[in-house]
C-alpha cells in the first residue's frame, strides 16, 4: 500500500536555477525508482529564511508531494543528508484529511494560474 507524503526542502542559494532543477530531478527520480509516484511539485523560489542556516539567509524552497511505500522515506532523507546542496528538509505523512485538502488546494492553484 502506498502512503501519501509531502516533503519540503531548502537548497543553498549559491546555485544557479539549472543546478536547483538538477537537485530536484535527482530526488524525484529517487522516489520513482523506489516504487513511488509523483503527485505534485511546486517550486516556491528563492525566499528569506526565518533565521540563518549555515551562515545563509536565503534559500530555494521546493515542495514534492508523492505516494510511496514507507521505506522510501528513509532512503530519501539519507540522500538529503548526504547532499551538500540541501540545507534543510522536512518530510511528513499526510492523513486522509490533509491529502484531500492538498488536492483541493492544487485545484485552486491551477485555476488561479489559468485566470492570469
Amino acid at each position: 500500500m502506498l502512503n501519501h507524503y509531502e516533503t519540503v526542502f531548502i537548497v543553498t542559494p549559491v546555485l544557479s536555477e539549472a543546478q536547483v532543477k538538477e537537485a530536484v530531478e535527482k530526488f524525484k527520480a529517487l522516489v520513482i525508482e523506489n516504487g513511488g509516484e509523483m503527485v505534485n511539485e511546486e517550486n516556491w523560489g528563492l525566499r528569506k529564511l526565518a533565521y540563518p542556516i549555515q551562515k545563509k539567509s536565503t534559500g530555494f524552497y521546493q515542495l514534492l508531494q508523492f505516494d510511496a511505500p514507507g521505506d522510501v522515506i528513509e532512503k530519501l532523507e539519507l540522500n538529503y543528508r548526504r547532499d551538500e546542496r540541501v540545507i534543510r528538509f522536512l518530510t511528513f505523512k499526510l492523513d486522509k484529511h490533509a491529502f484531500e485538502y492538498s488536492i483541493k488546494r492544487k485545484g485552486k492553484l491551477k485555476s488561479n494560474k489559468e485566470e492570469k
